[in-house]
């Protein structure tokens, strides 16, 4: 099962936040990759909290023959082909796509962590990854996503 992570909080040239979502998932599919399943879309306060727009998100199950590295090129890619430049860390964004689980596997190099360092620590993560893959467990913490859930701060806001 390879888990991906979607989000934005700025318009692109796609549209306002959810049309650029839709556009890079058909984007996807149109490079070969098939959705298998998406979670709804939930409205995220961003992270770490600060004064810009709120964020959409959410995660989607797809099927690729790409190895993980080819794959988080194209992520790159599309981000790119959205407008997506990386200038400051956690800053607004018009697309922003994280590989977060690739089977199972294990993965710690310069360019890619699998799985995606934090997504045991966000609710923006999480709420949408239980949507899809109901029976996920981490492949490192060895808990399902409803443990990792249930040890989110209170403080942590997302809303279908």
């Amino acid at each position: 099962m390879i888990l991906l992570g979607l989000g934005a909080n700025l318009p692109s040239s796609a549209g306002p936040p959810i049309a650029t979502l839709e556009a890079a998932l058909a984007q996807f599919e149109a490079s070969g990759a098939r959705i298998s399943a998406r979670s709804r879309w939930f409205r995220t306060a961003p992270v770490p909290p600060s004064d810009q727009a709120w964020f959409i998100n959410a995660v989607a199950r797809l099927e690729t023959a790409l190895e993980p590295m080819e794959l988080l090129a194209l992520l790159q890619k599309i981000e790119r082909d959205f407008g997506r430049r990386r200038a400051v860390r956690n800053e607004a964004r018009p697309l922003d796509l994280d590989l977060l689980d690739y089977d199972g596997r294990v993965l710690d190099t310069p360019d890619l962590v699998l799985p995606h360092p934090r997504l045991h620590l966000r609710a923006f993560v999480l709420l949408p990854l239980r949507d899809v893959a109901p029976g996920w467990r981490h492949p490192v913490l060895g808990e399902t996503v409803s443990e990792l859930i249930a040890k989110l701060p209170a403080d942590q806001v997302a809303a279908p």
